[in-house]
């Protein structure tokens, strides 16, 4: 995005909430991430899911998609060793398989952002602990109770955005300041 490939920090991979109940990679969050890393100076990158806009395929209940999400990230960083992982809602737990598998390679995630991660919809794994964990203190679909105590065990912060609903409404300055104002450059 705002970084060339070379001189950045980095590659971001940015994935988009559930693709049946119009996730996309044009959705406010993803979006917001996006900028937020490539204002850090990453390059991100906003794959659609398989069955959106032009991408081929249809939604394979998370298990094609984590597979895409490997796929993009492969080509994205070419060779290079890191790269960040990001999502909202859907997009998040897929993030949170994709790090599960990336560690298991042994090339694992540079670091994550995880945004109203749909943690009552998947199994997830833990992920690492300075990963910046946001939800909206009035998520509707998924509650923030839910994700304190995926997050308890495994002692992860949560930052909790008062009011917020799921898809934050009128936070997404206050979504981009938390994630530049926590990634400790």
């Amino acid at each position: 995005m705002d970084a060339a490939q070379g001189n950045a920090r980095g590659v971001a991979l940015v994935a988009h909430p559930h693709p049946l109940f119009g996730g996309s990679l044009d959705n406010k969050v993803a979006q917001t991430l996006a900028r937020a890393l490539a204002e850090l100076g990453y390059v991100a990158w906003r794959p659609n899911f398989r069955g959106v806009g032009a991408s081929e395929g249809r939604h394979d209940e998370g298990r094609g998609e984590v597979a895409d999400l490997a796929a993009v990230l492969a080509h994205a960083r070419g060779g290079a060793p890191g790269a960040v992982l990001a999502g909202f809602s859907f997009g998040a737990a897929m993030q949170a398989l994709l790090a599960e598998q990336l560690r298991a390679e042994g090339r694992p995630a540079t670091r994550m952002v995880l945004v109203g991660i749909a943690v009552n919809h998947f199994t997830l794994p833990p992920v690492p602990a300075d990963t910046l964990l946001i939800h909206g203190e009035r998520d509707e679909t998924v509650p923030l109770a839910a994700v304190l105590d995926w997050a308890r065990p495994h002692e992860l912060p949560v930052i909790v955005l008062p009011g917020a609903d799921h898809f934050f409404h009128g936070r997404m300055p206050l979504l981009r300041a938390i994630v530049q104002k926590n990634w400790g450059v």
